[in-house]
């Protein structure tokens, strides 16, 4: 499968330490942006009960679920805190002229 490269946003829509949601194509993503300035995306629901990421909390490189408080690794996807045991999947970003990019499978 190729991957194809999707503007999801201006870096100046997401604050830093912060998520915004980003819909596409029937999907839900959640596009970070770190204390660093470095940028990440991921599923945008919770693997626990498909709650909306971009309502929760950010916390150094964790979101936390608005739901049920669990938490997740936002640049390895990693599931880091009860209930959510299921990883999120990730997606590569990239910043050209000042937009944000996800690459999606095509």
């Amino acid at each position: 499968m190729a991957q194809e490269w999707i503007k999801a946003c201006s870096v100046d829509d997401v604050d830093e330490e912060d998520v915004i949601r980003f819909d596409f194509g029937g999907a839900t993503y959640a596009i970070y942006r770190s204390d660093k300035d470095a940028f990440f995306a991921t599923d945008g629901l919770c693997t626990h009960e498909r709650v909306h990421l971009a309502d929760g909390l950010v916390m150094r490189d964790i979101i936390e679920c608005p739901k049920h408080n669990g938490r997740f690794n936002y640049q390895t996807g990693r599931a880091k805190g009860s209930p959510a045991c299921i990883d999120l999947r990730t997606y590569a970003t990239r910043v050209v002229d000042g937009d944000v990019y996800i690459a999606l499978e095509s």
